[in-house]
């Protein structure tokens, strides 16, 4: 099985899916329009992109070894849902269904040893 129907098998999963850095090419499971997939992808990938930028200038300050740098990916939990992309794949949960930690520990050792300089 992979990763994005694994993540789709956990409980509280509204959607996962993969973005390519280029940000022409995307694919996803769940519960999302073709068109909100495509803009799920889109705001995936700029946010991908700014939020390694950030650390990097972060890791700038704290030199070499901090723990920060390279960037292996992001989150963010509103009031009813949450958003984690690591590397390229994202997954979108309910937050009262889902075990949140349990999809971001999956997505970390399903991804661990993607290449840090697609981004």
């Amino acid at each position: 099985m992979n990763l994005i129907s694994e993540l789709m098998q956990m409980p509280g999963t509204v959607a996962a899916g993969e973005f390519s850095y280029r940000g022409d090419r995307y694919s996803y499971e769940g519960n999302l329009t073709e068109e909100m997939a495509r803009m799920a992808s889109i705001m995936c990938r700029s946010t991908s992109m700014g939020t390694h930028m950030e650390a990097d200038i972060l890791g700038s300050f704290c030199g070499e070894g901090c723990g920060l740098v390279p960037g292996k990916g992001w989150a963010v939990r509103g009031p009813r849902f949450s958003v984690c992309v690591v590397a390229n794949v994202f997954c979108f949960m309910d937050n009262e269904q889902s075990d949140f930690n349990r999809v971001v520990h999956r997505m970390h050792e399903a991804l661990a040893d993607t290449p840090d300089d697609l981004v």
